[in-house]
């Protein structure tokens, strides 16, 4: 699951929680904790935040999203992982 997933779930058992059954609760409650637990935010220095947040908001993406772009090309780029093969003949909206 992802932090995504689990926030809409969290919503979702909020907007009907005279609904939902408490072993349900107790399971969308652990997941959210677990997720919680394993987050380990990387320190940036001030200027590449900024830097970082700036080109987020002109995507109009999350930082997040923006770094594993950045990080997936660079690994790409530096052969570290295979280039995705893209179809020349497909049409695209010009998104990554």
């Amino acid at each position: 699951m992802t932090r995504h997933s689990i926030a809409e779930e969290l919503e979702s058992a909020a907007d009907r929680i005279e609904d939902i059954s408490r072993a349900d609760l107790q399971i969308i409650l652990r997941r959210a904790a677990l997720m919680l637990r394993n987050v380990a935010g990387v320190p940036l220095e001030s200027a590449t935040a900024g830097a970082l947040n700036s080109i987020a908001a002109e995507m109009k993406i999350g930082r997040a999203d923006l770094i594993q772009i950045v990080l997936r090309d660079w690994l790409e780029t530096n052969a570290y992982l295979p280039v995705r093969e893209i179809d020349e003949e497909s049409e695209t909206d010009g998104s990554a």
